[in-house]
């Protein structure tokens, strides 16, 4: 299966999106499609054997929509002069209208030739070439009706569209009649409604518009931390070029008071890199030749030519907002709902709409309050609000979300994050900072400790874990050679094995003694060492212990704060680790975990979630991405504690970039606060209908409540601009 996210163009409301969305996953060889309104995009996963984007953009064009091509980045586009003129324009010609209209209704001064008394023809005329106007400006709206009607996918340009034209063709009608000698039908002409209508229903779009672009700046700001342009060495000269102009393989230079272009390593050259958008740590960090660089990071004070490795769509930046579009585009259960009952609310609002036509007409009412009431009651519902309610909260929270370095996935997270009533952490790498050095060395081998730890760092070099990089580090600190080796593999969960010059090495914890049937003869030196709070590794060689060593840690920063504020909310906390039990639990009591699981590997740790939740706990897991695998996809949310490099390879639902275990506390306040913004919209979007059909239907009529065309737009506004205002109230949050 391959994915693919397309701007889409057209869509106006959840009508819109829920329709696309149901048409695109009727289609054979798509297995899935999310469409999110706000963002204006659709995420498609299909069968490249079958299908291909030519063919998916043409299902689109089917739905009534337009692609526009692949989604490749965020535009927030700025409200022009030509926008902000048109605006002036229309007003001025709708205040002009409606006082031709409706000025002698409220007694203000006539205009003498345009007075429908005395100059019929002339008043006609002039409220006929306004309303064109109107039309013209609205041929965007009327069109998109029109489509999706055809298409069975009616939304809110239907109703508006069958409203507008209905009362066009019944003022048309009229102006026969006056023509034909009738004059006193000048009255019943509804050119007024249909253009104001047309007035607020573009006023709110520009709105909705320009609020739906203050939702996408966090993730905006993201893009930005890229420079435009990078010096690229070519055949020992130096070229500017634009960050697409570069290749992989291509030597990028960075000098001080420059932003590193592209992911890469350096290959000369030293410098203080600020990482903090992506790693939390505030102090600029040292890079020197053969690290690793992340695009974005501020070059503070040295000269570095570095390789440029992840490009483009790979970068980690690229990454980033790769994650924050697609946990966007996915829908959270609560947003279900409310696509569920938009797709069956307009086509509900126009049989409403045709009983209430018709009921007037059968009550002897008359054509001319049976046309109002049809158009106001097709006007009042459009189910604008309805379709901002969840997407506008969802896309706000994912961008708070991204500017304090949480990256979720889905948006479900968003909705259950604040369901969480347990909450397991691994130990190494994630309460702890995973910077582990050599503590203690108990050697029991005939070897120099050097010469041991050189046996033991050469074969550490070959493995990923945390504990590797002590004995690596040892290496490099000392200026030791790492022998060759051979037959490597790593036992998930135990230790590794390895041969140097043909004697086979195993390193591990005590589980890996019993793994190879190994006697253990020094219980008691690993309950000393373990005491001090070490991790303990054991070296065998040709079946005998040949060493024991003790690895140590520290703790984060704020973990003990961290884990004070979730058990007095009740949340409870759990160590999960395969250290040794007398390690682990002295950990777990400098922090304040009551409950410590040791002694477990990978596979029994991902048993462990899954009984946890056949407790009937909501249970979240943190881990550092890699060894904790099975663990976090067992969970109900997995977190990982992760340095911001590997975010393509994670398979979490939520990457801490910042490294800041506080970060956990903020994902489930905003999932409070979300739901809770959300539950808020969907309320005032359905008490606003629930209360505003039954008034244009002329329900209320009997004790002198009634509303037309023209207000019931405006009233749709106000309901957009209530959402709209509410969502917006999440981006001052404090964490």
């Amino acid at each position: 299966m391959k994915k693919i996210i397309l701007s889409i163009d057209g869509m106006t409301c959840s009508a819109c999106s829920n329709g696309l969305e149901k048409y695109l996953n009727k289609q054979k060889g798509i297995s899935n499609a999310s469409v999110n309104l706000v963002m204006a995009n659709a995420t498609i996963e299909y069968d490249e054997n079958s299908l291909n984007q030519e063919k998916i953009e043409e299902f689109v064009k089917e739905a009534g929509f337009k692609s526009l091509g692949e989604f490749k980045e965020i535009k927030i586009e700025e409200k022009g002069k030509k926008e902000k003129i048109k605006f002036i324009i229309f007003t001025i010609l709708a205040i002009l209208l409606m006082y031709i209209s409706m000025g002698h209704m409220i007694n203000l001064p006539t205009i003498p030739f345009l007075n429908p008394h005395t100059n019929t023809t002339n008043y006609i005329i002039s409220l006929l070439i306004l309303t064109i106007c109107f039309v013209v400006y609205s041929f965007d709206i009327l069109k998109n009706g029109y489509k999706n009607l055809i298409h069975k996918t009616p939304n809110m340009d239907t109703l508006v569209g069958i409203g507008v034209v209905s009362s066009l063709l019944y003022s048309l009608y009229n102006i026969y009649k006056v023509f034909s000698g009738n004059h006193h039908q000048v009255m019943n002409l509804y050119f007024e409604s249909a253009a104001i209508v047309i007035y607020f229903i573009k006023l709110g779009r520009y709105i909705d518009g320009i609020s739906k672009d203050k939702t996408k700046e966090a993730i905006q700001k993201l893009v930005k931390i890229t420079p435009n342009t990078a010096v690229i060495k070519i055949d020992g000269k130096e070229k500017t070029v634009t960050l697409d102009e570069i290749n992989k393989g291509d030597t990028v230079i960075s000098r001080a008071g420059e932003k590193i272009a592209v992911d890469g390593e350096i290959l000369t050259g030293r410098a203080h890199l600020d990482e903090s958008f992506i790693t939390g740590e505030s102090k600029p960090v040292s890079k020197e030749k053969g690290n690793k660089v992340i695009a974005g990071s501020m070059n503070y004070d040295g000269y570095i030519e570095y390789k440029a490795e992840r490009i483009g769509k790979e970068s980690t930046i690229s990454e980033i907002v790769r994650l924050v579009i697609e946990a966007s585009n996915t829908k959270a259960p609560i947003a279900k709902i409310a696509d569920k009952v938009s797709g069956y609310f307009v086509p509900s609002v126009i049989v409403i709409a045709i009983i209430t036509f018709f009921a007037y007409l059968l009550i002897g009412q008359g054509f001319a309050v049976a046309i109002t009431s049809f158009v106001t009651v097709l006007v009042v519902a459009c189910p604008c609000s309805l379709g901002l309610a969840t997407p506008l909260a969802i896309v706000v929270s994912e961008g708070l979300c991204a500017s304090n370095g949480i990256l979720v996935k889905k948006s479900e997270i968003l909705e259950n994050a604040q369901k969480v009533n347990t909450i397991v952490f691994d130990k190494t790498g994630t309460l702890t900072y995973g910077k582990l050095k050599i503590a203690e060395t108990l050697n029991y081998s005939d070897m120099q400790d050097k010469e041991l730890l050189q046996l033991i760092g050469s074969i550490e070099n070959k493995s990923t874990h945390p504990i590797a990089k002590a004995f690596t580090d040892y290496i490099e600190q000392n200026n030791l050679q790492i022998l060759k080796v051979e037959e490597f593999e790593n036992i998930a969960g135990y230790g590794i094995v390895g041969k140097i010059e043909n004697e086979k090495i195993i390193l591990g914890n005590s589980k890996i003694l019993e793994k190879y049937k190994i006697e253990n003869t020094h219980l008691e030196d690993e309950k000393k060492l373990a005491e001090n709070g070490n991790s303990i590794i054991y070296a065998v060689k040709d079946k005998e212990i040949i060493a024991l060593i003790g690895v140590n840690d520290i703790v984060r920063e704020n973990t003990k704060e961290v884990i004070d504020i979730l058990n007095k909310n009740k949340i409870q906390t759990i160590m999960l680790t395969g250290d040794n039990k007398e390690t682990a639990e002295k950990i777990a009591k400098d922090i304040g975990i009551t409950k410590v699981i040791s002694n477990v590997i990978p596979s029994e740790k991902a048993k462990t979630i899954k009984e946890l939740k056949q407790k009937n706990k909501y249970v979240m897991m943190c881990g550092d991405g890699i060894n904790d695998s099975p663990a976090l996809a067992s969970s109900d949310i997995g977190v990982s504690v992760n340095s911001g490099t590997d975010i393509a390879m994670d398979s979490s639902d939520v990457i801490l970039t910042k490294n800041d275990l506080g970060s956990i506390l903020k994902l489930i306040k905003i999932s409070k606060k979300t739901i809770r913004n959300i539950k808020q919209n969907l309320f005032w979007a359905f008490f606003y209908n629930i209360l505003m059909i039954p008034i244009a239907i002329g329900l209320l009529k009997p004790i002198g409540i009634s509303i037309n065309p023209m207000i019931a737009s405006l009233a749709m506004v106000f309901s957009s601009i209530t959402v709209i205002l509410n969502a917006m109230r999440l981006k001052n949050i404090k964490m």
